[in-house]
């Protein structure tokens, strides 16, 4: 018995002993991986920047140590990373061209457009961008056909097929479990709410659908065409043709490749066009590398700052979400309050990529916008979207920029509550009601709302869209009754609205920023991005593991519904008055 006791302590006391030295090793090998990851890069002679596209495109990057080191999810890019990496690799003499290899990005054609706009400006340093595939998205070949050369794998394809966009629709679910969703809205296109009241899309929703794609169609056919040289109506005939399922040399037949090449080979390719031997070493430096490359322009002395603060996700959406994309109202408010008061600041581009939520975050941000505004220039960048509650928070700048490829407006408010009474019943559950004044029990989802409920709730409504309008048309400088005409709801793509008044000028974030530096009168200037990104610490302490744990197995169980469901659990609370646009917008 004396051995046993013996032995078991020392077996516990390993077993501590173990994980102690591990917890160690542990900790020691992430500190030196944020070590390394935050170490400069000195860039090689005749060295080749790598844009690997596989993952998902977000606005602003987050570094989740944790996040890259134990999950198995494609890497996600930040739109800001990018753009800004694509600037230094033009201003450095060393780097003589970028590769782009096209995988498989999650992104939307806004942000697309910016990368290509992005290497498109690239090019005029006189330097090379080629890229390559085993089989090009339909997004990433527009991206991609900004290159110099075009390489396909020998048996790969292009997608080329034209744009579709295909709303689901849940009213016969929610019926078969006893589900009423009670809609109230105003726009005849405030199509948000269709999913759970409707079967198929209406009249007014297919007509707006129709013409925004149509718009993103148009801008994607005249881009490609100025870069392949390739008549429009010829590419168009080729979307018929559906060339994708065709031999690959028939896209290089019809000028949408040049060359037909195995990504083994590519490598050698790239040695050819930075003219080095074949048994040379190929520098190549990835985004994670470019993040760490020192700019080559020298540091401003002025003291001033152009601010661009980045405002994305859904405003003041679930609260159980665990990346960095979502628009918390409160700490917008604060963060745009402190950039009014700093003196150093001397204008703001606001980035905004937001399919809108909670009418009432919205107001609350456009207030302090306006109120930023009376200090010095503010001006808008459209990312992706910025509808409904987007356009809301956005409408009161000096100046609106937007991509020709944004998805904006959609002035427009509804509410949602949820009837399950029925379900109730179904399951056997049944309630009852005691109340001091008529109204106590309002909201209650065990229950249909009587007639002077909906009454008072569309009476809300109206009145949440009579203040939309009136705020637009007052930052937008027209009547109310011109800015009536183009809301109700109505979605637009940035061309379109630069061309009915909802934007000024069409460009990506740069073209904001020069819009600002004008607009401040200032000749020295230092670009700082807001708010902070969270440091390593930071991001440790925030960490909530039981609600990243519960976001990836939502979006694993219910991938493209997910985005639906989010909005049945955002209506609680003040935010059951949403300025949304709809979700059927993935375009594909």
């Amino acid at each position: 018995m004396k051995d046993f006791f013996k032995f078991t302590l020392a077996t516990v006391t390993g077993i501590i002993l173990t994980s102690i030295v591990m917890f160690v090793i542990g900790i020691v090998t992430v500190f030196s991986l944020v070590s390394a990851s935050d170490s400069e890069i000195t860039v090689k002679k005749n060295s080749v920047m790598m844009l690997d596209l596989k993952g998902q495109l977000v606005e602003r990057s987050s570094k989740n140590i944790f996040k890259e080191i134990f999950s198995n999810e494609d890497p996600t890019y930040g739109l800001d990373d990018i753009l800004s990496s694509i600037k230094k690799a033009k201003e450095n003499d060393n780097i003589k061209g970028i590769y782009v290899e096209a995988s498989s990005l999650g992104a939307s054609f806004a942000s697309l457009q910016e990368i290509r706009d992005a290497l498109k400006d690239f090019k005029t340093s006189g330097k090379f961008v080629v890229a390559y595939s085993d089989g090009y998205s339909q997004g990433l070949y527009y991206l991609s056909s900004v290159a110099d050369k075009v390489l396909l794998n020998p048996k790969g394809m292009i997608e080329w097929r034209g744009l579709a966009s295909q709303p689901i629709f849940f009213k016969d679910l929610l019926s078969k479990i006893g589900v009423e969703m009670q809609i109230f809205k105003v726009g005849t296109y405030k199509s948000a709410v269709e999913p759970f009241s409707a079967t198929e899309m209406s009249p007014a929703n297919r007509e707006q659908v129709g013409e925004y794609i149509g718009s993103i169609w148009h801008q994607v056919l005249s881009d490609v065409s100025a870069s392949r040289k390739i008549k429009i109506d010829s590419l168009n005939t080729y979307a018929d043709r559906m060339l994708m399922l065709h031999p690959s040399e028939e896209s290089v037949k019809c000028g949408l490749a040049d060359t037909l090449i195995y990504k083994n080979d590519v490598r050698d390719y790239l040695k050819k066009l930075v003219k080095i031997g074949k048994d040379d070493d190929l520098a190549v430096l990835d985004l994670d590398d470019m993040i760490n490359v020192k700019k080559n322009t020298p540091k401003d002395k002025s003291g001033n700052i152009i601010a661009v603060y980045y405002a994305f996700g859904e405003i003041d959406g679930s609260k159980s979400r665990t990346d960095d994309e979502g628009i918390d109202s409160k700490q917008v408010i604060e963060d745009l309050r402190k950039l009014k008061e700093d003196k150093d600041v001397k204008a703001v581009v606001m980035r905004v990529n937001s399919p809108g939520g909670s009418a009432f975050g919205s107001e609350q941000i456009w207030q302090a916008v306006s109120e930023l505004k009376k200090e010095k220039p503010v001006i808008v960048s459209m990312g992706d979207y910025a509808a409904s509650g987007g356009y809301y928070i956005s409408c009161a700048a000096d100046s609106i920029v937007a991509d020709a490829t944004t998805l904006t407006g959609s002035i427009g408010i509804f509410g949602m509550i949820p009837n399950a009474k029925e379900l109730a019943g179904k399951v056997g559950i049944s309630f009852d009601v005691v109340k001091t004044n008529k109204f106590a029990d309002f909201g209650n989802v065990m229950r249909g709302m009587n007639t002077d409920e909906q009454a008072l709730m569309q009476m809300m409504i109206n009145q949440g869209y009579d203040l939309f309008l009136t705020r637009c048309a007052e930052g937008r400088k027209m009547t109310k009754a011109k800015m009536e005409k183009i809301a109700e709801g109505r979605v637009w793509t940035g061309a379109k609205a630069k061309q009915i008044g909802l934007v000024d000028e069409l460009g990506g974030i740069n073209k904001a920023i020069e819009i600002a530096v004008k607009k401040a009168k200032v000749d020295g200037y230092t670009i700082v991005d807001y708010p902070d990104k969270k440091d390593f610490l930071t991001e440790l302490l925030d960490m909530k593991p039981t609600n990243y744990i519960e976001t990836r197995l939502m979006k694993s169980q219910l991938g493209e519904f997910y985005n639906e469901f989010g909005l049945l659990k955002n209506l609680e609370g003040s935010n059951f008055l949403q300025a949304r646009m709809p979700f059927e917008l993935n375009i594909k």
